[in-house]
């Protein structure tokens, strides 16, 4: 007996076999996936309740390898690249507070939930290696908010770039604040607290990695700069072994894979964000290694330099979908950067055929459960799976006809397509309506506190929009 029928669906599986099974049914009892089939099949009988998905597909939830905490709040501040990385580290280091992390994971969530993510990697802040690990209480906001969502993150925390100490400016409940300085190893001690207190994707939802900034060459050529990153990555890399949790850089580009890799911080726990303009040696590195490859095709640094993702996976090299949002040209829409994902690399080698749009929902779906160690839990419509479950109505002008199902999804279906979405078993969106989350409330929070954040850095004139905007074809190159 199930506790969850969904019929009537046309399931893209990602299974083993890449099955889409027409007028197929996907039995849920307790968090798992407990039967599949299709109409020539015997239903399961007596379930609680029943979904009819009819002239809809039935995939698997999808999972967003990489995005910033934070950004959600900042993301259409500033009239250009680097004045929007600015307000980034001034807010994440001086003018947030619990509150404001609280804000911008619900806001987030509720978007996520939205689209069909029901997993996703997510940095506590950014930018400029602004990671809020000064104290326990600002990764508790958001882990908080991700629980109550009901969808699946790993929250990345970790220590920022030397020099230490780092000064983080910090808000009493009334309002008033105090500048604290905050050492290497208080970075760390906080990111241990914190995985001790949420590490537990798969039941809670909470799962927590770590993080350290990418280094290039110019960076560690001084002897003592190498020995100072050496050091710290070896302390980043023993709590890593102690707590058993993942890693993930953010930012890759030019040798610094093959550079990270004899910093001794790669392994098959490892995620690496953008990956532009990689040369053989980080290929090398790779393949020795055993790390995945986040693509985020719609970022900036996908504008600056190329990820050769058909040339990674045909070396044999796991590579996973990110969206890097929200910021700040972005959103978490995995719909949509998948379609960029075929079209950037098709441009590239002005080729039509390269990327097939069932490779892109792989690596939306179970080449990120590889990445993040979980393929036999996530990523794919299998029985004994855990039931992450997206349905997508395709009874639309934009998706029809109702040919090619897996075509349809990759160019042309979007976050607004979605209708239902079921994570551990729990229906958590039906006809879009999100019963369990306040989203008048979400939205009004992360108007207030965002407003709040501005105001206490002094940027509020970065919201109001230039008129170059209007004027101009092309707009100054930003500074690399």
């Amino acid at each position: 007996m199930a506790d969850i029928l969904v019929r009537n669906v046309t399931a893209i599986t990602v299974d083993p076999k890449r099955r889409v099974i027409e007028r197929a049914w996907i039995a849920i009892s307790g968090d798992r996936i407990s039967a599949i089939g299709n109409e020539g099949d015997a239903e399961p009988t007596g379930a609680r309740e029943i979904i009819d998905g009819t002239g809809m597909v039935a995939m698997p939830g999808l999972i967003d390898s990489h995005s910033h905490a934070g950004h959600g709040l900042v993301r259409n501040a500033g009239a250009g690249v680097d004045t929007w990385f600015e307000a980034c580290e001034e807010i994440y280091a001086r003018g947030s507070t619990p509150a404001f992390w609280r804000a911008e994971a619900r806001m987030t969530q509720l978007e996520r939930l939205r689209g069909g993510i029901t997993t996703g990697m997510t940095l506590l802040g950014g930018g400029a290696d602004i990671y809020r690990t000064d104290d326990p209480t600002f990764g508790d906001a958001h882990s908080g908010a991700t629980a109550e969502s009901g969808l699946r993150t790993f929250m990345a925390v970790g220590p920022g770039r030397p020099p230490f100490p780092k000064t983080y400016r910090q808000f009493s409940e009334t309002g008033q604040s105090r500048d604290v300085t905050v050492s290497f190893e208080r970075q760390l001690e906080v990111s241990e607290t914190l995985i001790d207190r949420w590490n537990d994707l798969l039941n809670r939802g909470t799962g927590v990695c770590l993080v350290m900034p990418v280094y290039y060459a110019t960076q560690v050529a001084d002897a003592d700069a190498r020995q100072q990153v050496v050091a710290m990555g070896e302390a980043v890399m023993d709590l890593r072994r102690r707590k058993n949790v993942l890693f993930t850089q953010d930012g890759h580009r030019d040798g610094s894979i093959a550079l990270a890799r004899d910093l001794g911080v790669l392994g098959e726990f490892a995620l690496l964000g953008h990956s532009v303009d990689l040369t053989e040696e980080d290929f090398a590195a790779l393949k020795e290694t055993g790390a995945s490859i986040i693509h985020n095709p719609s970022a900036i640094m996908s504008v600056y330099g190329r990820c050769p993702v058909p040339e990674l996976i045909e070396a044999g090299i796991n590579v996973c979908l990110g969206s890097d949002a929200a910021a700040p040209d972005r959103g978490y829409d995995m719909f949509r950067h998948m379609a960029q994902c075929m079209h950037y690399h098709r441009r590239h080698f002005r080729d039509p055929a390269y990327l097939p749009p069932g490779k892109t929902i792989e690596m939306a779906t179970i080449d990120a459960a590889r990445a993040l160690g979980l393929e036999s839990e996530l990523g794919s419509l299998e029985t004994g799976k855990k039931a992450d479950i997206v349905l997508v109505d395709m009874r639309k002008p934009h998706l029809y006809p109702p040919v090619m199902p897996v075509t349809r999804i990759a160019h042309f279906a979007n976050a607004a397509d979605v209708d239902t979405v079921i994570v551990n078993g729990k229906v958590l969106m039906r006809g879009r309506k999100t019963d369990h989350l306040d989203a008048d409330d979400i939205l009004a929070d992360a108007a207030e506190q965002a407003a709040l954040a501005f105001e206490r850095v002094g940027l509020t004139h970065l919201l109001e929009e230039p008129q170059e905007f209007w004027r101009n074809a092309r707009q100054p190159l930003p500074a690399s």
